[in-house]
Parts: structure tokens; C-alpha cells; sequence
């Protein structure tokens, strides 16, 4: 059975749009983006918005909204066992429509990918249907997931408030 992504947390003046690959079985669970205790997003996104994870989970997705932050998956669906984006299986991918979005989002400046597997997906599966979409910058930053345990959650932070400095509110 394919898992499918969230909608995605969007306002017409977005800077930046954050990236990750499919939700977590967790995620999927609980109905929410980084939905993991374990995982940072939250946390880094409470020290760099106030979208601390002790907020209601509406109240974060309002404080991205506020700071032009998008975020989305790069599948809109595929098939994966557990939650490890090793596992997802290649041919079963659906991207999201990033043709549509960009042309509705014409402020987007930053794309970051929270996660090398992210990025890889986006180029493999994204990029050879986009056509008319102007060239945007792209950061691959530090998955905050709980399976990335060889950088503290201090590190994370420090790495994507450098990739986010210019374009907080």
C-alpha cells in the first residue's frame, strides 16, 4: 500500500520551501509533519520561529506560514516498509506537482531538503518534469530525523540557522 504526503503548509509569499522525502509511519500516524518525539524539525524550527513543539500543532504551521516557510514532501505518494527513506521503492514514486506550486509561489528563493535522500529524490524524480520553472538555489541540510544520530540536535541547528539566516522574519 503506497503512503501518501501531507498538504502542503503554504502562503502565497513563501521564501523557502522545506523539503523531506514521505512521512514517517509515526507522521502518518499522529496526522502531522515530523511527528516523531525524536525527531528536531520541531525544535529547531521553535528555536529559529518560535514553532516550538510544545505549541499546538496548528500554531507551528501558522508561525511557517507567518515566516514565508513552505513545507512539503517530494512524493505525494509511494511505497515504503517502515519509515526509513532507504526503503521506499523507486518505481512506485508519485512527485508532488512542483511545476504548479513554483508558478503559484513566484517569491520561493530557497529550497532546502531536510536530508540528503531529499535532495536525491527531487533530482531524480522532480527535476526532469520541471519545464518552464526558473533556476532556484538549493541546500541540502541535516536530516533531523532520530536515524541521523551522528550530529546532535545543537549541530542541526547551528547548520540550518546558517542556510535560514537571510530569510527569517
Amino acid at each position: 500500500m503506497k503512503s501518501r504526503c501531507f498538504d502542503v503548509v503554504e502562503s502565497a509569499d513563501a521564501r523557502v520551501l522545506i523539503l523531506g522525502t514521505l512521512p514517517s509511519v509515526k507522521s502518518l500516524e499522529i496526522g502531522e509533519y515530523y511527528a516523531h518525539p525524536r525527531n528536531c524539525f520541531w525544535w529547531i524550527m521553535g528555536e529559529l520561529i518560535g514553532a516550538s513543539p510544545d505549541l499546538p500543532y496548528t500554531d507551528r504551521l501558522a508561525r511557517l506560514r507567518k515566516s514565508r516557510i513552505a513545507l512539503w514532501d517530494v512524493c505525494r505518494a509511494a511505497e515504503r516498509a517502515g519509515s526509513s527513506d532507504a526503503n521506499i521503492l523507486m518505481d512506485t514514486i508519485e512527485p508532488n506537482d512542483f511545476e504548479s506550486f513554483f508558478a503559484n509561489h513566484p517569491r520561493i528563493e530557497l529550497i532546502c531538503f531536510n536530508g540528503q535522500p531529499a535532495a536525491k529524490l527531487f533530482r531524480r524524480k522532480v527535476v526532469p518534469l520541471l519545464s518552464g520553472t526558473r533556476p532556484i538555489p538549493q541546500r541540502v541540510l541535516d536530516s533531523t530525523s532520530p536515524a541521523n544520530a551522528r550530529l546532535t540536535r545543537e549541530i542541526k541547528l547551528l547548520r540550518w540557522r546558517e542556510a535560514l539566516a537571510l530569510f527569517i522574519v
